[in-house]
This record gives C-alpha cells, sequence and structure tokens, in this order.
C-alpha cells in the first residue's frame, strides 16, 4: 500500500467515525442536560419544601414563646438553645496525686438553669458557684476519673454543691462538654 491510499483510508474510516461520535456527543450531552434539570427540580423540591416547614416550625415556636412570655415564665432567653444555658468558661485545677507528680483537670461545663430563672441571673452568682466546685475538684485523685460512672458522680456532686450555693431550682442540670486529665 502507498500512502496516498492509507491517507484515503484513514480519511473514509474518520468520516464514518464522526457521525456515530457526534451521536455520541448528542446522547451524552442530553443525558447531562437531563440530570442537570432533574437534580437541580429536586434541589428546590426539597429546599422549598423543608423551608416551609421551617417556616411552620419558627411561628409554632413563636407562639410558645409568647404564651411563656403571657405566663410569666422566661420566654425571653429561650428561642435560641444557646440563650437557655450559662458557659462557663473551662476550669483547670490541680488533682490530688498520691505520688506527688502534678496531675490537672480540665473542666468545661454548661449551667443549665431551673424554670423561670434567667441565665444572667446564675452569670451574676458564677464566682459563688465556682468556688463551692473548687474544693470539690481539687480532692480529687486520678483514680476517681477512671470508670463509666466518673462523669455521672462528678455531674451529681457539681448539681448537689450548686443547689446547696444557689438554693432548690435555680439550677436544673450540669451539662458537660470537656472533662480532660493530664
Amino acid at each position: 500500500m502507498s500512502s496516498p491510499e492509507i491517507i484515503e483510508e484513514g480519511a473514509e474510516a474518520a468520516k464514518a467515525a464522526k457521525p456515530k461520535s457526534k451521536k455520541k456527543l448528542i446522547i451524552i450531552g442530553a443525558a447531562a442536560g437531563v440530570l442537570l434539570l432533574g437534580g437541580g427540580g429536586g434541589a428546590a423540591f426539597l429546599f422549598s419544601g423543608s423551608s416551609a416547614k421551617a417556616e411552620e416550625a419558627k411561628s409554632a415556636h413563636g407562639e410558645k414563646k409568647e404564651e411563656k412570655s403571657a405566663e410569666g415564665g422566661h420566654g425571653e432567653g429561650t428561642e435560641s438553645g444557646k440563650d437557655a444555658f450559662l458557659d462557663v468558661p473551662a476550669m483547670m485545677v490541680n488533682l490530688r496525686s498520691p505520688d506527688g507528680q502534678a496531675r490537672f483537670l480540665k473542666l468545661h461545663f454548661m449551667i443549665v438553669p431551673g424554670d423561670g430563672v434567667a441565665p444572667d441571673d446564675l452569670k451574676e452568682k458564677l464566682p459563688l458557684v465556682l468556688d463551692s466546685f473548687q474544693p470539690f475538684l481539687r480532692e480529687l485523685r486520678p483514680e476517681d476519673l477512671s470508670g463509666s460512672a466518673a462523669v455521672f458522680r462528678i455531674k451529681e456532686e457539681m448539681m448537689v454543691r450548686a443547689t446547696a450555693t444557689l438554693g432548690d431550682g435555680q439550677v436544673k442540670d450540669i451539662l458537660i462538654q470537656d472533662l480532660v486529665q493530664q
């Protein structure tokens, strides 16, 4: 075969392949367009449905808030979960160690105010609460922090001390965020 014949055969093969490749490109393009439109429509439907539900939930929550305010409850400050808790900055205390090595406990927790108690009221009394926690936390040993019930025991003791300091019903719960022993 001579080179002009090879070129002509290659050109014929390319012409024959072009219609097939154009068909493939058109089919692939159409499929991609359908997927994009379907995905976009599905996303729009999904988000429009959830925003309507969110608005219903907001309006229902707003009505509950107004009811609490009318009843004399603490409707203000409970609209967002962030305002309903008193976030206490992380505390770091020395642990009692039998071998004399320095051991530390870093504790970050939140206080849940009782019914009818504003977080701002608790914030004013926070130094008293922290002062009541200090002796207990400093007397802990590393062994006291081991096991699955350790967090529960610490939480319960903190509740007892907070109730003794502030009075009954002032603190509903204590939520331990971080408990790190070094």
